[in-house]
């Protein structure tokens, strides 16, 4: 059995396109801007024992806090460009990027929502923000704005002590290269698969990497 849990952009099975059908496989469909502890417990009620659990971005974090609780027990896990900035808070561009995003939801919580996009549009998206282009891209600012950003749950590295970890990044951010470079101490396998940037499932060798790695189990 194999769940896939999405980031903070599309949600189920539609989060995995490049993931072949598998009548046994499970996708995850959590909300990002509610509470942490609901998606957690969906997770758990979706997650047999011994399934292999690929969590993306964001997705990582329920993930980590659920095997921190036991309240799910993996075969194995597999990270694709975890957004784990608990392990890795003190790296000066973790930190950065945290103060940033702190600053951007001042603006917004302030009443400022173009302000907040032209702090998180091109840290996130590339690209400055334009005011000729607002009406168009608004909602999509509103969007990302209402979701948590992934820090400050608790999460643990030694969460995968003792279960098999792939953690996959693209080599474009030296963010989740920190954040995979912690893993590997922690006993994670890491493997970069250039050129999709934030979504290595989607890069062709994605599925011979993730092969190889279960076989070696």
């Amino acid at each position: 059995m194999r769940v896939y849990v999405h980031g903070a952009g599309r949600q189920g099975r539609d989060a995995w396109p490049s993931i072949p059908n598998d009548r046994e496989s499970r996708f995850a469909s959590l909300d990002f801007t509610g509470p942490m502890d609901e998606n957690v417990a969906s997770l758990a009620a979706l997650t047999p024992r011994d399934a292999v659990v690929f969590a993306h971005s964001a997705g990582a974090v329920p993930v980590f806090l659920a095997l921190q609780a036991r309240q799910i027990a993996a075969r194995a896990v597999v990270l694709l460009e975890p957004g784990l900035y608990d392990v890795v808070r003190g790296v000066p561009v973790i930190e950065d990027h945290i103060e940033a995003m702190t600053r951007a939801r001042a603006l917004s919580r302030s009443g400022d929502l173009f302000g907040y996009w032209s702090i998180v549009r091109p840290l996130m998206f590339g690209g400055p923000a334009d005011r000729s282009r607002w009406d168009e891209e608004r909602e999509a600012a509103a969007r990302f704005e209402a979701k948590q950003p992934p820090w400050g749950f608790g999460v643990e590295s030694s969460a995968i002590n003792g279960v098999p970890t792939l953690v996959v990044t693209g080599g474009w951010n030296a963010e989740y290269e920190a954040i995979a470079g912690v893993l590997v101490r922690e006993g994670a396998e890491h493997v970069q698969l250039a050129g999709t940037n934030h979504r290595p499932q989607d890069h062709s060798g994605f599925v011979d990497a993730v092969d190889r790695f279960l076989a070696s189990l």
